[in-house]
């Protein structure tokens, strides 16, 4: 008998049929998250679930008595109760080096439309407030040989790194492990302590995975640090950055501006954040190119059918629960 396995909703067919060779699957059909209940009754009698952008909790796991396998479309698994999953002895696996460049790509956008101004720009032509070239319209910031803070420096933060070096940047990273000197030779990257990276950013982007530990981790303290005439970025979770410290500190000017693609209550905003001009929001769009998102879905398939057919997956988060 085939394992039966739930895809939470339709994605690229070509991977769908790579799972369906030696699984039996459903697929929900609408996409957008499936709603707690539904997917708890979903998993009921599945052997795997393939997870895109859904919310797996430890009730779902742990009323899905045949549960061996989760293979999450996503770079973290923060959406996912990896406690209970690591008691019920069930991997999880996720598609982390696939979204490297495509992230950086947003996060990088997320900085230049924010420092030159460009969402501004573009409502202003829009709108048909253009009547003559002024001098004094639109000024930005420059970005050419500015100090770019990287907080986490992993993947997507050496990608962004790579493409600050672009603009004659200097790098200055804060992360729990130093990189090789052949990583900091190469990007010309400089580890700083918190302090200083605050302190010398004239552009923070932030690349760090969601735990306990970095839940809110910039918050008032850490932005008060930062100078008056510089700028947030956020491509990695919502949560990570504290919202209201951030609308507080760019209504009392204490920041010059800030780019989000993901928030902490997301698809709610904070309610001042729409009216911000100084503010560039994009809908959590990090990994959203054809190519990437099809590489992120043949590489849960391939994470899954690993992992039913008794072999490590690529992707394991979880490796302690094979020993």
């Amino acid at each position: 008998m085939k394992p039966k396995v739930l895809i939470t909703r339709p994605f690229e067919p070509i991977a769908i049929e790579e799972v369906a060779k030696h699984c039996e699957i459903r697929v929900h059909p609408v996409d957008e998250p499936m709603p707690p209940e539904l997917l708890a009754q979903a998993m009921r009698d599945v052997d795997a679930v393939i997870p895109c952008g859904a919310q797996v909790s430890q009730q779902a796991i742990e009323g899905s008595p045949r549960l061996r396998v989760i293979a999450n479309v996503g770079a973290g698994c923060d959406n996912i109760d990896l406690d209970s999953c690591n008691r019920l002895r069930i991997l999880v696996t996720n598609t982390p080096d696939v979204v490297t460049e495509a992230t950086a790509d947003v996060a990088f956008a997320l900085l230049l439309a924010s420092a030159r101004r460009v969402v501004e720009g573009d409502r202003y032509v829009r709108e048909g407030r253009w009547s003559h070239w002024q001098w004094n319209l639109l000024w930005g910031s420059e970005m050419h040989g500015k100090t770019l803070g990287l907080y986490g420096f992993g993947r997507i933060g050496q990608a962004v790194a790579r493409r600050g070096r672009g603009f004659s940047m200097r790098i200055l990273y804060q992360a729990r492990h130093r990189v090789s000197a052949q990583v900091e030779e190469e990007l010309s990257a400089q580890l700083v302590d918190q302090e200083t990276l605050l302190r010398e950013a004239d552009f923070l982007s932030v690349h760090v995975p969601l735990t306990a530990e970095t839940r809110h981790l910039i918050g008032k303290p850490e932005l008060d640090l930062m100078k008056p005439t510089a700028f947030v970025i956020n491509t990695a979770r919502g949560n990570i950055l504290d919202e209201e410290a951030l609308v507080q500190a760019l209504q009392a000017g204490r920041l010059r501006g800030a780019g989000l693609d993901v928030f902490e209550h997301e698809p709610q905003l904070h309610p001042a954040l729409i009216g911000m001009n100084n503010v560039v929001l994009l809908p959590h769009i990090g990994s959203a190119t054809g190519e990437t998102r099809l590489r992120m879905a043949l590489l849960a398939a391939q994470n899954l059918v690993a992992a039913l057919h008794g072999k490590r997956p690529p992707n394991l988060v979880n490796p302690r629960v094979l020993g």
